[in-house]
């Protein structure tokens, strides 16, 4: 959120156009609490979620490991000064040469969710971990998971026998609850699931050891969420419910939960207007919206919280929408949002839990607008 080191910066370097802030000391603390939480997992940033140099170094100098989307996040996770047995391949989509460049840089730890990303694996990147990624129903989530990734718990017994047959490790399975998860017993239904193909394997003497709960830690946006500890009861229980005395070694990848609520966005009202005369719903554009970085509007999935110089006095609904000129560059339009009735033009608004996919999601010159700037302090 808006932390006084973020206000004092903007107040002192006034950096023009949009821009993100990040509070590093944010970043520092909900790592503390991820650990906390869980102390027996280990930690994998999910690199997409920010991949600042800054937040990389720090979660690196802290002991931290990073999941990881493409060859490119692995090298940024090296610079950063981790090391390869740090590093997991977290795409179950992945080009046969990224895997083999992947392998030659040190990683071993490959996500699959299909026996032909099994053989791809097994071709280039003999004897390496592999853990199978099974679906989950997401609900509960604000930004839930399609099926895009994942197969079912009887598939990912097929995957991972498969993956033993030609020389591979089979190494455990993963799941992902869907992003900003606030369903605490989201974790316990996977965790059946997980189950389910540990005993199944374990029948044919293939004995997986890991568990990767992925991410789906939230941050705090309009309404409160529950606290890293909470997550970790919710998780400890399940754990012990389905595997007993024996919980195998675990994996956690937050993302949005390790940075969103660390990042702050300045923006400025460009235009506030009306469609009609009789109309009593304002329009209030911004220099920001969807295409420099707001894409988990889409749908009004994520709802940020926004402070402007004016709060506290009387509001009204308004539409809230980007400056460029694509239709769909609309905030919220469906479920106004309430916004002071003395906001006016060149008016600075400030976006909250803005640190997670937001400069990773913004175009790279849509419309002509540079790409949304970044700030780490």
């Amino acid at each position: 959120m808006a932390t006084q080191r973020i206000l004092d910066f903007l107040a002192t370097r006034r950096p023009e156009g949009p821009c993100l802030v990040v509070d590093l000391d944010v970043v520092r603390e909900n790592y503390c609490a991820f650990e906390k939480a869980l102390p027996d997992s280990r930690i994998y940033y999910a690199v997409k979620a920010n991949p600042a140099p800054e937040i990389l170094r720090l979660l690196a100098q802290l002991g931290s490991s990073f999941d990881t989307a493409s060859v490119a996040e692995i090298e940024m996770a090296l610079n950063a000064g981790a090391t390869a047995d740090r590093i997991s391949f977290g795409n179950t989509i992945k080009k046969e040469r990224d895997i083999a460049r992947a392998f030659d840089l040190g990683i071993r730890l490959f996500a699959v969710d299909s026996v032909e990303e099994v053989e791809k694996i097994a071709r280039v990147a003999p004897g390496a971990r592999v853990f199978c990624r099974v679906l989950t129903d997401g609900e509960g989530a604000d930004w839930p998971l399609s099926r895009k990734f994942g197969c079912v718990p009887e598939m990912a017994v097929d995957v991972l026998r498969q993956a033993r047959a030609l020389g591979l490790d089979a190494y455990g399975v993963s799941f992902h609850v869907g992003s900003q998860q606030t369903d605490l017993t989201a974790w316990d239904r996977a965790l059946a699931d997980a189950r389910r193909v540990f005993a199944a394997l374990a029948e044919e003497g293939i004995v997986l050891r890991m568990v990767n709960m992925g991410g789906g830690f939230p941050t705090r946006y309009l309404r409160d969420v529950p606290a890293a500890q909470a997550y970790g009861q919710a998780i400890f229980t399940a754990l012990r419910k389905y595997f007993g005395n024996r919980i195998p070694e675990t994996i956690i990848e937050p993302g949005r939960g390790m940075v969103g609520n660390a990042g702050v966005i300045k923006s400025e009202v460009v235009l506030i207007s009306k469609k009609a005369d009789n109309d009593n719903v304002r329009w209030v554009f911004l220099d920001i919206g969807k295409f420099g970085g707001l894409a988990e509007t889409m749908d009004e999935a994520i709802r940020y919280p926004l402070l402007t110089r004016h709060d506290g006095s009387e509001t009204a609904p308004c539409v809230l929408a980007g400056p460029t000129c694509d239709s769909a560059d609309v905030l919220y339009e469906k479920t106004p949002y309430p916004l002071p009735l003395s906001l006016t033009i060149g008016d600075e608004v400030l976006i909250e839990g803005t640190g997670a996919y937001t400069t990773t999601y913004a175009s790279v010159a849509f419309n002509g607008f540079e790409p949304l700037r970044s700030y780490v302090i």
